[in-house]
């Protein structure tokens, strides 16, 4: 069983958010693709992600249409929203948004702590 950081486990585990433009990954762009940080399994690629200034790393879609992702209601904080976890491990990535870009409409809003980047070859 892997040790995850304090951060990470608080966010992935007792669906924690980290703050606002902290992540490592809200301003970076490299390509490549990112998985979940506690299990490995795939979640989006680069090709993806784009800048939506929420303050998280923003994707327009997973692969493979949540290929590994879990879409789960969450009425938490008096707030209706799309929960999203990893499909393998149950971990809490972030939520998802109809507000995203044209092509798919649709805002993945993910923390950084939850996320392993593997930069293309």
């Amino acid at each position: 069983m892997k040790v995850l950081p304090p951060e990470t486990y608080e966010v992935a585990r007792n669906s924690g958010t980290e703050p606002a433009f902290s992540g490592a990954f809200d301003k970076f762009f490299e390509k490549g693709r990112y998985m979940c940080l506690c299990c490995g399994a795939e979640l989006f690629n680069s090709d993806s992600k784009y800048w939506s200034g929420c303050g998280w790393p923003a994707f327009s879609k997973s692969i493979d249409n949540d290929l590994n992702i879990v879409r789960v209601p969450d009425n938490s904080h008096g707030m209706k929203r799309v929960e999203v976890k990893c499909k393998n491990c149950n971990a809490h990535l972030g939520h998802v948004f109809d507000d995203g870009p044209k092509e798919t409409g649709e805002r993945y809003c993910i923390n950084s702590v939850c996320m392993a980047f593997e930069k293309a070859e």
